[in-house]
């Protein structure tokens, strides 16, 4: 059953980073428009009350110049020439009496106000009120000032303009504001559109992956972002992958060709004794038989386990100081009888004390199968030498042998499991020594590395960092 299924288009990244991306752009907008409109009001306000000061320092000039006969008249004129629907005049004596006024059929629901009043005779020079009546859609602004020793003015202006005014920008923010979310939330999509794009790749890819097919690769632009990086890693780790699994067929291969060997010998030794021996002594050698397959087969099952658990890290290792030359000395002499039965010259410089941290028993194996493959692939006459040498950070341990040598192909991957240059299998072994070698000198901070000449020998190379 296939696991795809069918993302809605609100579930998708792409429609989320859209609705983020305008809904960003729109709250930053009102946030704008706030401001520009507290901005526009407040200078709208503050000139209005700046022209009503204007106007009754006007009133005050011709009242001190011309006298209240000759203000009454100037009012009559203002008002109509401003409007009287929009603008009006009354004066009022300090008791509060109204003396003269413009017209007031359109204002007669205005009334004085005596806080107003209380508050000019007690020295203030402005006293400003907005009114809001019932009947009326528009606000009004009204001016008490102390024009003259005796008279106070009263004068009010409708915000009938200032209401249009702000209300046409109302309408003009809501219909540019609709047109740019539109526009945000179409550049968002395609903003966003184009940065998931590297994401639909990936998930494209490990779609058909899923299908079987590890040769399939994400496209990297070289463009270099965060989608680009994540397309580089992932097409290593499917190289990876593909590198395992492939590792893991040929290690399978390897692992049924050597376990089928003994196997079959086992079952053969079992069938032709039991169907032709009579004595106890034949029955008791394919018993050794036996024994001696399952051992081989022991061996093997053993050395895969600890090369699993060296590399894994998972059996910690008691460590100590240890001697490299003594431990190199000691495994040439273990190997000299072996080399000498081959017909194989094996040596080893004086070597200086050279001191490593590490599992001395892990150390001598590593050693021992080294030293092993040297000789085994070293024919009569050859040489296999041994030395030992310091620099500032490691201590280095090279084996070099006279052997068959290694081809340039199979020298990159001598170090992986049940890998034999000697795919024959002509030679004892089952290829796992040099893997276990290389895995102890990792698990010690170090490493192994090879050089060869194909029928002039081999050099391997240990490297242990010093203590």
């Amino acid at each position: 059953m296939s696991s795809k299924r069918p993302i809605s288009l609100r579930n998708t990244l792409a429609f989320r980073l859209t609705l983020w991306y305008a809904g960003i752009f729109t709250l930053c907008s009102c946030i704008a428009f706030l401001l520009f409109y507290m901005l526009i009001t407040s200078v709208i306000s503050e000139r209005r009350d700046q022209d009503l000061i204007a106007q009754a320092r006007q009133f005050s000039a011709v009242l001190m110049t011309r006298g209240l006969d000759a203000i009454e008249g100037f009012a009559i004129l203002e008002a109509q020439a401003a409007g009287e629907k929009k603008v009006f005049f009354r004066f009022i004596y300090r008791d509060g009496k109204v003396f003269s006024s413009s017209n007031l059929s359109y204002w007669k629901d205005i009334g004085i106000q005596e806080p107003a009043l209380r508050e000019l005779l007690q020295g203030k020079s402005f006293v400003f009120e907005t009114l809001a009546l019932p009947k009326r859609k528009d606000k009004i602004r009204i001016l008490y000032a102390l024009i003259g020793p005796n008279v106070i003015l009263q004068l009010g202006h409708s915000l009938e303009d200032s209401s249009r005014f702000i209300d046409a920008f109302k309408k003009i923010f809501v219909i540019t504001m609709v047109l740019l979310i539109g526009l945000a939330a179409g550049v968002g999509w395609f903003m966003a559109r184009r940065a998931v794009s590297g994401v639909e790749a990936v998930t494209r890819t490990a779609q058909g992956i899923s299908g079987g097919s590890l040769e399939k690769r994400v496209p990297v632009n070289p463009r270099g972002d965060e989608i680009d990086q994540l397309a580089m890693t992932f097409n290593q780790m499917l190289d990876r992958i593909q590198t395992l699994v492939t590792e893991i067929k040929e290690m399978s291969d390897n692992i049924a060709h050597d376990l089928k060997n003994p196997i079959t010998r086992i079952r053969g030794m079992a069938e032709v004794t039991l169907t032709t021996s009579r004595s106890m002594s034949e029955y008791e050698t394919m018993t050794a038989s036996t024994i001696e397959e399952c051992d081989r087969l022991l061996d093997m099952i053993n050395t895969m386990l600890m090369i699993s658990k060296t590399e894994a890290g998972v059996d910690k290792l008691t460590r100590e100081k240890i001697d490299l030359a003594d431990v190199t000395r000691k495994a040439c002499e273990l190997f000299g009888p072996m080399a000498q039965d081959q017909g194989v010259k094996l040596s080893y410089d004086a070597l200086e004390p050279s001191f490593v941290i590490g599992a001395p028993k892990m150390v001598q194996r590593m050693l021992a199968n080294l030293l092993d493959n040297a000789i085994k692939y070293t024919p009569s006459g050859g040489k296999v030498s041994v030395a030992l040498s310091e620099n500032e950070k490691a201590v280095v341990a090279s084996i070099h042998d006279t052997g068959i040598g290694i081809t340039s192909e199979d020298l990159s991957r001598i170090f992986e499991r049940f890998y034999r240059c000697d795919q024959s299998r002509s030679q004892p072994g089952i290829g796992l020594g040099l893997s276990l070698a290389r895995a102890i000198a990792r698990a010690h901070g170090g490493d192994i590395t090879v050089a060869s000449t194909l029928g002039l020998g081999s050099t391997f190379t240990i490297i242990l960092p010093k203590p």
